[in-house]
Parts: structure tokens; sequence; C-alpha cells
């Protein structure tokens, strides 16, 4: 029996919503351990659509726990908003099923307008394509130590001395912006207002998780963005503010590194990427807009169109190394249908010279090429496959030649949004 991490393998919008979902069933609890509401996952159930950017997946699971680990930054009135709508669709979201941890830093209005006057006074070419929702900002006072976190709302008395030392800072920084200082009493009144809102729901997630490790639950760690968007080790400065790699489950769960058994990366059968940063595979063509419209690549969260390209097999390699990946789950493999020859990016040329990593520099990162093997397409239709021998042959070569290229096998093959349209190879909570 294992505990399972997912995360994606490539810039996010792999599929993970699902995927989760499906793992769920068979988790005893769902934790997020980084990231904030700026990332999306689409569930469908049923024929019921979920769209959750907060709260854990598992929370539309009915006996499952939920927890909002330490790892994530949380805008207090973007989670009750998301607990009301959620509940309106029948989700029971009660204390009884999720649970916050008390050391949580929170995404104030300061940060989310911070967020956004950066954004759109950076220059074409450097703006990092943020959603805009102060995440960053929220994660630079975590670090500065001067966030104001979830458990500071139960102590209204401390409080003031906390708020002044935060906008000692951001009041400063917005006089040198030009724009109006944040008013320490508002700010006050407006967290203690969300305070009995909020309150119930927080807890030592650390010890709750722990104590669940110890009794041999199982527990399924599920990150927001992919693994190139990590501060560290992705397409850095086109990065979030977090540490998005499997690692970061344990610290952002408040577990040690033992309480890891199985990394799964979900990864789409090509790429996609939102917002700015370097792309090498990106068809600005007729193939990629196809792609595009057919795995209907539009964000959860912003609704921003996602920028498509072939399957990189560079990239995922990477992650398959810096994330510890065991399986794969390979989403999105019956949008490749009907295309006569399918690219796969196996290696770069930089400078004349081909290598077979990304480079960390961001001019390198720029100038890299693609260099492509072409592999046969197929006609038949594999959406709504549910075992090898529904595939077409030409299917299963794409998937074996994908397996070979990154060093990982597949565990999952999806083929459709739906829960059920699903092959599994292995059960990464058995591994």
């Amino acid at each position: 029996m294992a505990n399972v991490v997912v995360v994606g393998s490539q810039w996010g919008d792999e599929g993970k919503g699902k995927i989760v979902d499906w793992l769920s069933e068979q988790a005893d609890v769902v934790v997020r351990f980084q990231g904030g509401h700026n990332a999306g996952h689409t569930l469908v159930i049923d024929g019921v659509t979920y769209k959750l950017s907060l709260l854990p997946s598992g929370v539309v699971r009915g006996a499952k726990l939920s927890v909002i680990g330490n790892g994530v930054v949380l805008d207090p009135q973007a989670l009750v908003d998301e607990i009301t709508r959620i509940g309106a669709q029948g989700v029971d979201v009660s204390p009884a099923r999720l649970r916050v941890a008390e050391n949580v830093a929170l995404i104030l209005p300061l940060h989310r307008e911070l967020d956004a006057i950066r954004e759109n006074a950076a220059a074409i070419g450097t703006k990092i394509g943020t959603t805009k929702r102060g995440i960053g900002p929220a994660y630079e006072d975590k670090v500065g130590r001067r966030a104001i976190r979830l458990v500071d709302l139960a102590h209204p008395a401390s409080l003031d001395g906390k708020i002044e030392r935060l906008l000692t800072h951001h009041n400063a920084l917005r006089r040198g912006l030009g724009i109006e200082p944040v008013d320490g009493a508002a700010l006050r009144a407006e967290l203690l207002a969300l305070a009995p809102q909020v309150l119930p729901y927080m807890d030592r997630t650390w010890a709750l998780l722990d104590d669940a490790r110890r009794r041999g639950d199982k527990i399924l760690y599920e990150g927001a963005q992919g693994a190139l968007l990590d501060v560290d080790h992705g397409t850095y400065p086109f990065v979030t503010s977090s540490n998005t790699v499997a690692a970061q489950a344990a610290t952002g769960s408040g577990l040690g590194p033992n309480a890891i058994d199985y990394v799964l990366g979900i990864t789409k059968a090509y790429t996609t990427r939102v917002g700015e940063g370097p792309f090498p595979t990106e068809l600005d063509d007729e193939i990629g807009r196809r792609i595009g419209e057919r795995g209907r690549e539009f964000g959860t969260v912003t609704g921003r169109p996602r920028r498509c390209g072939w399957f990189d097999a560079v990239l995922v390699r990477q992650t398959v190394r810096t994330s510890g990946i065991t399986g794969i789950a390979l989403t999105k493999l019956d949008v490749l249908d009907g295309l006569e020859t399918i690219d796969v990016c196996t290696g770069y040329r930089l400078d004349g010279e081909t290598i077979d990593y990304f480079p960390a520099g961001q001019d390198a990162q720029a100038k890299v090429e693609p260099v492509y093997e072409t592999i046969e397409g197929w006609s038949a239709s594999t959406a709504g496959a549910r075992s090898w021998v529904d595939l077409p042959a030409e299917a299963v070569k794409y998937v074996r030649r994908i397996e070979e290229l990154i060093g990982c096998p597949v565990a999952l093959l999806s083929t459709s949004p739906e829960r059920a349209d699903t092959i599994l190879v292995h059960n990464p909570f058995e591994a």
C-alpha cells in the first residue's frame, strides 16, 4: 500500500483533476500541498462538471477527508466563495470533511492589487503571465516573514502588530508606485469579518496527516501547477512562486520524505502552456489550432486559450528526474486522433550543437530549436477506450515510444474527460 503524489510533468493543465478524482476513490485523505487559487482543476463525474481552484479534488468524494496544507497560500474570501459555489452543486464541504493548516499564509486584497499592477506595467517580453490573484506577492511576504497566517485570525489582540509590520513594507512600496496606502483598520475589519467563516476549518494538519499515515490510511497528495513552473526547476522567471515538484508534497503538508511512496506524473500526449515563457515545440499553425480546439484548451481559472504544440520528450524526461516520477498518467490521447503523422521532440539544437536537456539560462531557453522524430498517426478513434485492445496499433506504438523517450512507464492512460474512460496499467496505490 502506497501514499501517492500527483504532479503535472509539463506546464500544468495536464488533466490532474480527473486523475486525482479517479485515484481519490481509493484514498482516505487528499491533500493540496502548494499553490493557491490560480490553478484550476475540472472534474467530470456522471456528466456533471465541477471546477475547483483551491479545494482538493477529493471534496467531490463523499467520505474522504480533504486537507489544504501549509505549502498553499490561501485567499480566505476565495475559499468561502468556492465552498459556497461547490455546495450549490450538492457537495458537502463542511469542517468535518475539509481541514486547513493553521500555519497557511493568507492572500490579502493588497496582494491581488500589487500582482495586477506589476503584470499590467510589465513591458512586452517581460510579462510573467500571472493570473493576477496575488499568489506571488503572498509568497514574497511569507518568505519575508511578515505574512498574516490563518492562525493569526484566531488571536485578534495580536493582529494589530502583525498588520502594522506587513503595512510598513507594503505602504512604502505603494507610495513608490504612486498608489494609496492600505488602511490598517479596514484590513483588520475585513479579516475579522471572514474569521468566523474560515476558522472552523483550521487544524494542526501536520499532526492529523501523521496520524493518518501511522494508521495506514492512503494519502493522495495533489499539486496545483506543473513541474515546469517550479520556481527552482522550471522555465525561470516564467514560473509560479512556489516549488511544484514532488518533493514539495512533504514540505507543503508538514510530513517527512518517508511519507511519499509513489510519484505519478500527469502528462499530456502533446504539450500546452498558458501565459508567457519559452515553448520549443509550440505550433502556431493549423495543427496547433486543431489540437487546441479538439482538446478544449482554455484555462479553467482564466479562460485564456492555451498555447499548443507537439510532445516534448526532453522536458518530460527532465521532469521525471527532478520529481522522481515512478509512472505517468498519459492524458488526452484522443485529441491526436486523425492526424496522419505526429512529431515528437527528442532533443534540441543550441548554437549548432545537439543537447538532450533544457538549459537553465533564459537566453538559451529562448534559442533552442526542437529536433523531431516523426511517428505514424492513426485514423481510428481512441476516445472512450478502456483497454489496450480498444486502441489502434499505431496509438499503442506512440505510447510505447513516449515511454522509451522519457524513461518512465505509463501507469494510467486517459482517453476522455470522463473518469471511467481510463486504461489501468498498474495501480499506484498498490505499487
